[in-house]
Formats: C-alpha cells, structure tokens, sequence
C-alpha cells in the first residue's frame, strides 16, 4: 500500500500528510525566484498624494518602488537577451500574446491621455512586470521549483506585510485606519503600507488549503488561518469577506469529494458555524450584527456599491460613444463621473480609478481592451483547470502530487482575485500590491501548468 493513504472503511483512503521536501530558507528561495519579491510592494509609509494625481508626482517613496521593480527586472532582461530563444508551449505563447496585445493598446492610449508623462510612466512599470513574468516562465521549464514552496513563501511576505501593518497603528494609525462612515468607527485598510483586503485572505486560504490537505504541520497551519481570519474581520471590507467565503466553501467542497469522512467532516463543521452564527445573533442581536456588517449604510448605498454603480454607469455610457477610453490611468483619474466621483477619487491615494479592475480596463483603453483582459484571464482559468482537475494516483512521485496541489490552491488564489476586482481596481494597476500578486498567481498556474505539459510532451514550440 502506498505510504501516503491508509484504510478507513471498505474501499476507501484517508489521505495522508504528504512528504515534502526539505525547505529552503526563505531568502535563498527569493534570490532563485526574485519575481516573488514583487509580492512586497513594496510599503509605502505616507498618505495619500494631493493635487492632481492625473499628473507625475515624484516622491522618495515612488522612486523606491520604481527603482524595486527595476532591480528584479533588470536581470531578468538581461537573462532574456542572451537566451537564444524561449521554450514556451503554445498555450503559453498565447496567453503571453494576449498580454503584450493590451499592453499596445495601453500604448496608443497615450496618443489621448490627459497626462502623457504619467501614461507613459506606468505603461513601463506594466512591461518590466511583464518580462519579470515571462523570465520567470523560462526559468521554471527549465529548473522547476517547489510550487507549493512559492505559495507558502508568498504566505511569509503577507505575513511580515501584515504585521508592518498592526505596527504602523500605535505609531501613525492614519495610514493604516480609515473611518467607516458616521457612526461605523474605523476599519483595518492597511492603506499605503499593504493591502490587507487581499493579504488576509492568501493567508487565510492557502493555510486553509495546507490544513485540509496535511501539507504542513497542522498547528502552523492553524496559526497563520486565524492570525489572516482575525485581521480580515477587522478591516470590515465586505467585498473581501464575500470573496473569500465562497472560495473557502469551493475548496471545502472540492475537499469534501476527497472520501466519505471528509464529507462527513465538512457536513459537521457547517452545522457547528450555523449553531454558532444563531448563538451570536441571539446574544449580540441580529440589529448590531447587520449594522457592523454594513458599517451604517442604508440600504440604497449597498445596492450601489457605495455609490459605485453610478460611477460604472457613467464610466459605460461615455465609452459607448468613445470606444477607445480614456487614456491610460491618468484618463479615469480626471474624469468626473457619478454622485462618488470626488470622494472615491480623494480615498484612492493617488491611483485611482474606479474601484473596479474590469471599469479601470475599460476606461484606460476602451472595449477592446476590456475583451482581450477577459480573454487572457479566461485562458489562465482554463489552462490551470484542465491539469489540476485531473485525478493524480496514489503512487505517484511527490513532486507531481506537490504540483497539483500548488496549482489547485493557486486557482483558488486566482478565484479570489476575479471576485475582488469588482470593487478593487488595484489588481490593473502597476506599483500596487494587488497588480503585483495576481501576475505572481498568473505565473504560478502558468508555470505549474508547464510542469504538466513537460511530463505529456516530448517537445515545445520556440518563441524565436
């Protein structure tokens, strides 16, 4: 009988905890693999930027970020230009396509953009980022790495996130804190120093994922869920708590199908939550409970989105007559449009938008755009589906169980992502945490991907 399973009724397996290899320490995998230190951001410790952000500002904080991005990328171009070509598979090929095809359009956007030099500015960081993604491709072909590995090191970079986070509160709570609204107290953002919409919950899911499926020790694994749990709940950020709950019950039910205990399991565990919530309502009071959730808005500004959806129409209605957008970034940064125009503009620190990565592409660079991100996206999801919904045998070797894993918590990851950008445009945007992790994520399905085609195929298609 194979190691990893063992016999707990007629027919039928327990998985076991998998056998993973000796860790590296955290530093020596970041220097193989410095495309994950773009997960850091990295922190900026200010407030926002005033004045008008459809214009360069230069800061020490902006050159910082800049000059970051630029240390991690400039090897991988150098790496990249003494290749004589990339061993890519087809499907990769054209995903990547889809990619530098919208980063062109971004290009021609600049031709109407209201502020050329920060168009410009930002279509550069999008494109170092992009060559980050593709060495990165190349490199894991041809030395694969633990991907299970890469996920937990990006737990430990939101972790120490995080953390900076919690510390800037006792010395400048201004940059972290953000007030709910009239009487709905202040909220955990993390503001300029991380978002902690979405570090909560990759620490939350993938130790989740690592629980259920006995990848680390399981008290560890515990720690990190509740630490994430219990920050996520203190930024009072609904759209992020929405999210992460229905990626948490997808991979409870994809672990429920496992074996029947399991099931049994999840059955229980649900139970147990809805006899908690009911002990809750009843002791706190149904009242207080829904007015923390919605932190003192009436109902009309929830069916909005905080005013959001007006933002969106306006957004939809000039493109219906602009097809081609606003110009990238700097457009929707100058553009007055909806009853929250203003306010949202003034909370989004300088890199505003529309809270709404699909609206942000929309208005950077107009309908095509819009369609070519929805498609590239759309192919990662099927890409990464078609390996990680196959079964793998018992017997198979550990580096490929590992792999499937990886890529299944990644999809998960990846899930979150596209639910979250419907009230987040930071996942577009360069120089920001969420436009940093989802290209990591994207990298990651990719690459594990790769590692499947590697075992099914003898050879791939070169990018000459």
């Amino acid at each position: 009988m194979d190691q990893s399973s063992r016999w707990i009724g007629a027919g039928e397996f327990e998985p076991q905890a998998v056998k993973r290899p000796r860790r590296q320490s955290s530093l020596k995998f970041l220097l193989r693999y410095p495309i994950l230190l773009l997960a850091f951001g990295p922190p900026i410790f200010r407030g926002g930027i005033a004045g008008d952000t459809s214009q360069a500002h230069f800061d020490f904080w902006n050159t910082f970020q800049v000059l970051w991005l630029i240390v991690i990328s400039l090897p991988a171009i150098v790496r990249l230009a003494y290749l004589p070509s990339l061993l890519l598979p087809k499907q990769l090929q054209s995903i990547l396509k889809y990619s530098l095809l919208l980063g062109i359009l971004f290009l021609g956007s600049i031709a109407y953009s209201p502020g050329k030099v920060i168009s410009s500015e930002f279509l550069f960081l999008y494109f170092l980022t992009f060559i980050c993604v593709v060495e990165f491709l190349d490199e894991v072909y041809r030395n694969p790495p633990d991907w299970m590995e890469c996920l937990f090191q990006l737990r430990i970079i939101a972790t120490v996130i995080l953390a900076l986070v919690i510390l800037c509160l006792p010395i400048r709570p201004e940059f972290v804190l953000k007030a709910a609204g009239e009487g709905g107290g202040v909220r955990l953002v993390g503001g300029t120093v991380g978002d902690v919409s979405l570090l909560c919950p990759m620490i939350v899911i993938i130790s989740a994922y690592s629980f259920l499926h006995s990848l680390e020790p399981r008290g560890r694994a515990t720690l990190f869920f509740l630490a994430g749990l219990g920050s996520l709940a203190l930024t009072r950020i609904r759209g992020a708590q929405i999210a992460l709950f229905i990626v948490l019950a997808v991979l409870g039910l994809g672990w429920a199908k496992t074996s029947k205990r399991a099931g049994q399991l999840l059955i229980a565990g649900v139970m147990s939550t809805i006899l908690l919530a009911g002990v809750v309502l009843v002791t706190v009071g149904g009242g207080s409970v829904w007015n923390s959730f919605n932190r003192g808005e009436d109902i009309s500004e929830i069916m909005t989105f905080s005013g959001r959806t007006i933002y969106w129409g306006d957004l939809m209605r000039y493109c219906v007559d602009h097809p081609q957008g606003l110009g990238y970034i700097a457009g929707i940064r100058q553009a007055k449009f909806g009853k929250f125009a203003n306010l949202l503009h003034a909370d989004l620190y300088g890199v505003g938008g529309t809270d709404n990565a699909y609206m942000e592409v929309l208005s950077d660079a107009g309908w095509v755009a819009l369609a070519l991100y929805l498609v590239m996206l759309t192919k990662v999801v099927a890409l990464g589906w078609r390996f990680a919904k196959r079964n793998i045998p018992s017997g198979a070797p550990t580096s490929t169980t590992l792999t499937h894993h990886a890529l299944r918590c990644s999809l998960l990851l990846f899930l979150f992502c596209l639910i979250e950008q419907m009230e987040d445009s930071e996942f577009v945007l360069p120089l920001r945490q969420a436009f940093y992790i989802q290209n990591i994520l994207i990298a990651i399905i990719l690459g594990a991907s790769i590692s499947f085609l590697a075992a099914s195929r003898p050879r791939y298609g070169l990018i000459k």
